[in-house]
């Protein structure tokens, strides 16, 4: 607005200095009341003051620039209000711990070990008759407890959707809401967490009920073996 003004009023100073120079027939100065007025150098002045007016305009239109760029750069640096870091850690938390809950068979490699060398293979099929019906006992045990594991993992992962929903809500709400790029990526950051979360408790749900099918083949495959032995033995008795 203020460019298109200076830009008129130049005209109409270049106009006015056109006419003020067009008297060439006229004397190159006049004499009014005791002063000299020079028109020529009359039309320079206003040519000149003109030309200033418009680099102040100028300077004017680069200070007003500068200074939205500066708004902007501030808006950029500006941090999201919302941050679900600690839920987020906190539902991974409430996962882990009800892994760590696993029954009997835990999720170690030298737990599994042992319990498939007293339990399911070699000397434990092996055992005398009473050791063989504690041994089947164990087995089923086993089985139940990683069963009611897994059922655990599905609940706890359940009730942390209700969670999450709220959270994808909130996190997709603040980044449409973002005043700057910092805003923006933090958003996506959190949003990235939250999906990150959901795959380690797709992972866990996986990991208990892999667990609980594992053991009941193990179960089985022990009693298929042990059904033989006592075959064996039965047929030995005779």
């Amino acid at each position: 607005m203020n460019n298109r003004k200076s830009h008129a009023l130049l005209a109409a100073l270049i106009s006015g200095s056109a006419l003020a120079m067009g008297g060439a027939m006229a004397p190159a100065a006049a004499q009014i009341g005791g002063i000299v007025h020079d028109p020529r150098n009359y039309a320079q002045n206003i040519l000149t003051a003109a030309r200033t007016l418009e680099q102040i305009n100028n300077q004017i239109a680069m200070l007003q620039n500068q200074a939205t760029s500066l708004m902007n750069e501030a808006r950029n640096l500006q941090a999201l209000p919302v941050s679900m870091l600690q839920d987020l850690q906190d539902q991974v938390d409430r996962t882990r711990q009800l892994l760590g809950e696993a029954q009997r068979v835990a999720f170690d490699v030298g737990q599994i070990q042992q319990a498939f060398d007293s339990r399911y293979k070699g000397g434990a099929i092996a055992a005398p008759h009473a050791a063989m019906v504690a041994n089947a006992e164990a087995r089923w045990n086993d089985s139940v407890g990683a069963f009611q594991d897994a059922m655990k993992v599905q609940a706890g992962i359940v009730t942390n959707m209700g969670a999450t929903r709220q959270q994808v809500g909130i996190l997709v709400g603040a980044s449409q809401s973002a005043t700057g790029a910092l805003q923006a990526a933090q958003a996506g950051n959190q949003l990235l967490a939250l999906q990150t979360q959901q795959l380690t408790d797709l992972a866990a749900v996986m990991a208990a009920q892999g667990r609980a099918q594992m053991l009941e083949a193990a179960r089985r495959a022990a009693a298929e073996a042990e059904g033989r032995e006592r075959f064996r033995r039965f047929r030995k008795a005779d």
